[in-house]
């Protein structure tokens, strides 16, 4: 197991079960602090490589994922890879996509569909999820 994130660190989220993710845009500087192990780039184009292991799921910016099935086995990756790895999971500004994302992350590890936006903008950023669409795609995630 490597050392984990900072759970009072720029842009971590403790989800209900103990394990910390950490959101970000890629437009900014990179946090202080240790370099994520794992990450899920939420882009609509391919993203530049990256120092750590990386997976791309094609997401245009303030749309869904393009291929659901994907985005499901990427994001319970990501949440299963938490446990152990220091994960990120990052879009351009860290708001829409990446809030999205986490809140999917929430509804995997427990929190209610219908709930789990509002716990993403209580602990990781209010503007988190930012189109009605996304909000919709995080209350029906669980059925899926």
């Amino acid at each position: 197991m490597t050392e984990g994130w900072d759970p009072a660190g720029t842009g971590v989220i403790v989800l209900p079960s103990g394990r910390l993710v950490r959101g970000r845009g890629l437009r900014h500087p990179l946090p202080e602090g240790p370099d994520p192990t794992f990450a899920v780039h939420l882009l609509g184009r391919q993203p530049p490589p990256a120092a750590w292991e990386s997976r791309w799921l094609r997401w245009p910016d303030f749309r869904l994922p393009k291929d659901r099935a994907q985005a499901r086995t990427l994001l319970r990756e990501a949440l299963d890879r938490a446990a152990t790895d220091r994960v990120e999971l990052a879009c351009g500004g860290g708001k829409g996509r990446t809030g999205t994302g986490l809140a999917c992350l929430a509804v995997l590890d427990g929190v209610p569909a219908d709930e789990a936006v509002s716990y993403v903008r209580r602990h990781y950023h209010p503007g988190a999820v930012e189109t009605p669409w996304q909000r919709r795609y995080v209350q029906r995630f669980d059925q899926r």
